[in-house]
């Protein structure tokens, strides 16, 4: 998606206009559905204006091309302003600039990580020459049109209201800075000089239009790029607020000792790269001599990540670096330098299959390591022996006399990068309210399936593409293939429909197992990994009735773990249970429909809350 594109000659006219800003504000305004704010608008006229000046050359010509708040895709980032023409040998050049208002910085001693004001405070992020590059780099792996047809990026970063300190251009980030120049407020001229060794003639091949229409390139599984990393090789580019989470717990485990216990909580929603974060720690500190584990309680991650290390590593070395949430209880404290514990809000109080071992797994990881990072999304508690809440991982840090540190993720990295349709699906589930209570489809692939046998044909041929598409659903199903192998667990006679559980042969391998779309996941199976297309049945657990979500545990499965023992909780305290299966029912379907990296395809069993889903989708 652009913003805004149009011919040098085009802009400079816009910005002789005094209104570039709110032709960019309309163009914005029709594509994305949503109102933009006054600071966002204010950046656009600064900025603009200042490009608008540098641009002021005859020698970059005309007809090359300009580009506004271009969306990379398969992310929620945008690249503030692009260039494209021809250099002097005719090659195709795109020169990308990352535009920022800063006026003051502070230096850190963390790779790539800088402190600027915001919000009254200072706040990490990446440098604005890493953000530049690393934006190219992105670009450069999911767009086809550039890696195959040689269109030569060249990113730079442009502070037009920042004078130059030793701070921003310290050598300290020399690195980036020689991948993407950066040029401060008396460098306009230095920019246009830059624009011009990459630009010679104008944009005669639709350079921007072949990066438009580029075919997208199959995204990276954090599964399948396991063993490469585990090898030390660079597989994913982490990206803003990413890159300074990671930063943050390197130096973190670093510094933390015995005497000096630390804790880190990391906030973010599904797809904005918690896993990914969290292995490329465990990768990291392994490497620097760190004595550190990855811990889920969930094991489906876990198998599937072992499995793809098999025949690369010896057992012994891969059982020894993914652990379960309850292998602490015992532990000798600060026997780790580091534990990494992903997907934290599903941690429980007790371990064990009865639930009935040690004391508190929060406490037991926290105890047992000097520094610990726990990663979590509070919306996907799904259990009602969930205990990973912020306010619980603080009282045990506290308690342990960690100091506590709190960092969010917030770059979407799932379901296409669409911020639009996470939030879309929060309010819809009636999680929380949003701005987007209709969903626009040209950003995600959403369809809402007349027959379940629709959304299983519809799977199938997405299946066929790599074999990264899985029906899942809700369960309200018994398992009745436990005991009875050739029964079918979910049925609908009149839909020719009838499939079993995924439970009796791959187990927690289901997601990568060739045959297993042939059988339905559920919230156990799939929490915590993704496929490209992911088919969700929404039993009748969840309906609407006039406009409002309600939800009933008691049409959850008896063999349903997720909620068992609630009528006993319910005669106890019926007001509190009642909220907190509320939630767990609506943050397990959330949870199914963004398993999705490119396409979520629902087939909802209550006529009246198919209606509901499909008045709030707008097709394209």
């Amino acid at each position: 998606m652009i913003v805004y594109h149009s011919t040098k000659t085009q802009f400079l006219n816009d910005i002789l206009s005094n209104d570039i800003e709110n032709i960019v504000r309309e163009d914005f305004e029709t594509y994305a559905g949503k109102r933009v704010g006054s600071s966002e608008l204010l950046s656009w006229k600064n900025s603009l204006m200042y490009m608008g000046t540098v641009l002021q050359d005859p020698e970059i010509p005309g007809d090359c091309n300009v580009a506004i708040e271009y969306h990379i895709p398969q992310t929620s980032k945008r690249l503030d302003f692009i260039i494209t023409g021809q250099d002097s040998s005719n090659a195709d050049h795109a020169v990308l600039i990352e535009l920022k208002q800063w006026s003051e910085a502070e230096l850190t001693n963390r790779d790539s990580i800088i402190r600027t004001p915001f919000r009254g405070s200072y706040k990490d992020t990446a440098h604005p020459s890493y953000q530049a590059w690393s934006y190219a780099a992105l670009l450069n792996g999911f767009n086809q049109a550039v890696y195959d047809e040689n269109i030569q990026l060249s990113p730079c970063a442009y502070l037009h209201n920042y004078t130059a300190d030793g701070i921003i251009d310290n050598k300290f980030y020399s690195e980036y800075i020689e991948k993407a120049p950066i040029f401060l407020k008396p460098d306009a001229i230095k920019l246009r000089e830059f624009i011009k060794r990459f630009v010679k003639f104008g944009d005669r091949s639709r350079i921007m239009y072949r990066i438009e229409c580029g075919k997208i390139k199959p995204s990276k599984s954090l599964a399948d790029s396991m063993a490469s990393m585990l090898k030390g090789n660079d597989e994913f580019i982490l990206i803003d607020d990413q890159k300074v989470v990671f930063e943050t717990a390197k130096a973190l485990a670093q510094q933390s000792s015995e005497t000096n216990k630390n804790v880190l909580i990391v906030e973010g929603g599904p797809g904005t790269g918690k896993s990914v974060v969290a292995v490329n720690l465990l990768v990291e500190l392994n490497k620097k001599g760190l004595n550190t584990q990855y811990v889920t309680k969930n094991a489906a991650p876990r198998a599937v990540y072992e499995s793809k290390l098999t025949g690369t590593l010896k057992k012994t070395v891969i059982s020894n670096l993914f652990k379960g949430s309850g292998a602490y209880i015992g532990a000798d404290a600060n026997t780790f330098d580091a534990l990494v514990v992903d997907e934290a809000h599903r941690l429980n109080e007790k371990s064990g299959m009865f639930k009935n071992l040690g004391e508190n797994q929060i406490k037991e990881i926290i105890e047992a390591s000097k520094f610990s990072v726990f990663f979590i999304d509070e919306d996907q508690r799904v259990t009602l022996n969930d205990i990973g809440e912020k306010s619980e991982l603080i009282n045990w840090a506290v308690a342990s006399g960690a100091k506590v540190h709190e960092l969010d993720l917030t770059s979407q990295f799932r379901c296409n990068g669409s911020d639009g349709y996470l939030a879309w699906l929060d309010h819809s589930l009636q999680i929380k309210e949003t701005a987007n209570p209709t969903l626009d489809t040209k950003d995600y692939d959403f369809r809402v399936c007349s027959s379940p046998s629709e959304l299983r044909d519809l799977i199938f041929e997405k299946n066929k593409e790599n074999n990264k598409a899985r029906l899942v659903a809700g369960y309200c199903w018994d398992w009745v293939s436990q005991k009875n192998p050739l029964a079918k667990d979910i049925v609908f006679p009149d839909d020719d429909f009838a499939m079993q559980w995924n439970l009796t042969d791959d187990g927690s391998l289901w997601i990568m197992s060739p045959n297993s779309v042939n059988e339905v996941g559920c919230i156990h199976t799939c929490q915590g990994l993704e496929v490209d297309y992911i088919g969700v049945i929404v039993g009748e657990d969840l309906v609407v009735r006039d406009g409002q979500i309600i939800t009933d545990a008691t049409k959850r499965s008896k063999n349903d773990s997720s909620v068992r023992g609630y009528k006993s909780l319910m005669k106890r305290a019926p007001t509190e249970t009642a909220g907190r299966l509320d939630r767990i029912i609506k943050n397990t379907y959330r949870t199914l429909m963004t398993r999705g990296m490119k396409g979520c395809y629902v087939y909802l069993v209550d006529e009246e809350t198919e209606d509901y889903f499909i008045k709030t989708v707008q097709i394209n």
